[in-house]
């Protein structure tokens, strides 16, 4: 920057002085004068960025107190914003002078002016503004070819650019989110499709990679509710876009436990963000799951935690009778109403958490309606048949675990054998596997018998990496479950966030 500010300073007295002759375009001389000097004055913008990037807001205006005069002058001139390449090199010049930490209101005013110039830009043309009409001739452009265009590559620009903070490689003050308001958040995604696209996209890199897996589902929800997606979500032509996305990611990785971790907190974020806005409902529960059963979409949508505890096997039992109703029955859309039944079940997570705390409180006979529950949940592409299969099996391992539960003493190396055993499927089936994992993480952590023993058990269960990031993932939300509900279980808490200590040292 020092060798080149002496020359910088001299260009910028020359192009402002250049403005303000250029504020009269309507002369043709000056038209044809700007777009004569079109391209000498782009690379002075290229410059202006170069310099203005490595100060912060203050130090800008300070060094250059007529800046803002200069941008307005640009800003207003529209044979320079007919050219996208300056839109974009204008927009980063006027992010940088946005005061990213204002500590009052006389440091807040100049970033409403600059969100003033930027909003202009984006609403400046129109098909009947006659000053570009020289400049599109001379591109070789009909107005109604340029007009779209010009749109479209502004919008892909400032969206690629206001992406995570980093404008052309550069990383904002103190690395602080430039935040637009959410109404023009969600104006731009209702109008300009790929836009929200990439923002889900984006949302999901982050998310599903192992590092991010590892963390606790309180920041993975952080980062949720910072994409303003489940607050846009409230509208359902925008909850339809993002939750096909899930529906694809879920197809696409065969129900991963990590995209359905991150498919329950976004539905929590939006379920809450949904109660908050629409204080009298604008629409029913029903718009945002078009494809599912009415009347399981209003079971589900009620929060299970809130049911008492003595009342929740009666919900329990009428929601196994609505997904056995929609998906074992024999019709040419059975197929499809069971993945509509499947997906509009594993949105909400709590229902199957009740349904594993229920089953430990299900002595001496489990019954049927809530194993079935699990077996669907795990495995919804089995037929009929074969789910059926699954339950004899998993009410052979629930009543092993029963008679494990009253041997003196609890033998850890007993119950990783129930863990990994099964009657007449491959022991390693990932399935099956994965759901008495499941039953017997939730016994050690609820069962005061297997406090005693949990540290070895797992430890034992933990046999292999893919085994391991699935416990992990399973005590992250266990505990954000627990979080959310408050519940208050000392003893289980601390046991939880101590195996999950010991297991994320290990990864």
């Amino acid at each position: 920057m020092a060798q080149d500010s002496g020359d910088f300073a001299s260009d910028y007295q020359f192009w402002l002085q250049k403005l303000s002759v250029w504020e009269q375009a309507s002369a043709r001389e000056v038209q044809q004068d700007t777009c004569l000097y079109l391209s000498q004055f782009q690379e002075f913008l290229r410059q202006m960025y170069e310099v203005l990037k490595e100060m912060d807001s203050n130090t800008v205006m300070e060094r250059f107190p007529t800046i803002g005069q200069l941008l307005a002058k640009i800003c207003c001139n529209p044979l320079i914003l007919a050219y996208d390449e300056s839109q974009k090199i204008l927009i980063w010049c006027l992010c940088c002078l946005i005061n990213k930490v204002p500590q009052n209101s006389g440091e807040s005013e100049p970033n409403f002016w600059i969100w003033g110039l930027l909003s202009h830009m984006l609403s400046a043309f129109r098909y009947d503004v006659k000053e570009v009409g020289l400049f599109t001739e001379i591109l070789g452009y009909e107005p109604v070819d340029y007009y779209p265009s010009l749109l479209k590559n502004m919008v892909l620009s400032l969206v690629s650019e206001l992406r995570e903070s980093h404008l052309n490689g550069f990383n904002t003050q103190s690395r602080k989110k430039i935040v637009l308001p959410a109404s023009s958040v969600v104006s731009l995604w209702l109008r300009h499709l790929p836009s929200l696209e990439r923002a889900t996209l984006h949302l999901f890199e982050k998310l599903l990679s192992r590092e991010r897996w590892c963390l606790c589902l309180r920041r993975i929800e952080c980062c949720i509710k910072d994409s303003l997606l489940p607050q846009a979500a409230c509208h359902p032509a925008i909850f339809r876009i993002v939750d096909e996305m899930f529906r694809f990611a879920l197809l696409e990785t065969d129900g991963a436990p990590q995209v359905l971790a991150v498919l329950q907190v976004f539905t929590r974020c939006f379920v809450e963000a949904l109660e908050k806005e629409n204080k009298q409902p604008k629409f029913t529960f029903k718009t945002y799951f078009p494809y599912a059963s009415p009347s399981l979409t209003a079971v589900l949508s009620q929060h299970p935690e809130a049911i008492p505890h003595g009342h929740r096997l009666q919900p329990l039992l009428y929601t196994s009778q609505l997904l056995r109703e929609a998906v074992e029955e024999e019709t040419p859309e059975s197929h499809r109403s069971s993945f509509e039944s499947w997906f509009l079940f594993v949105h909400f997570g709590g229902w199957v958490d009740m349904v594993m705390k229920q089953l430990l409180r299900s002595e001496p006979e489990p019954p049927t309606a809530l194993l079935w529950l699990l077996a669907f949940y795990y495995s919804p592409r089995d037929e009929s048949q074969q789910r059926a299969q699954t339950v004899v099996e998993l009410r052979a391992v629930f009543n092993r675990l029963m008679i494990l539960l009253r041997s003196d003493p609890l033998s850890a190396m007993d119950l990783q054998a129930e863990a990994g055993e099964s009657p007449s499927t491959d022991p390693t089936a990932p399935v099956c596997g994965q759901l008495v994992r499941r039953l017997f993480l939730n016994f050690l952590l609820w069962a005061p018998e297997g406090h005693k023993i949990a540290e070895e058990a797992v430890t034992r269960m933990a046999r292999t990496d893919a085994i391991t990031h699935e416990i992990i993932g399973f005590l992250n939300q266990t505990l954000y479950r627990w979080d959310h509900l408050c519940v208050e279980a000392p003893r289980s808490e601390k046991l939880a966030r101590a195996l999950l200590k010991e297991l994320q040292a290990q990864v």
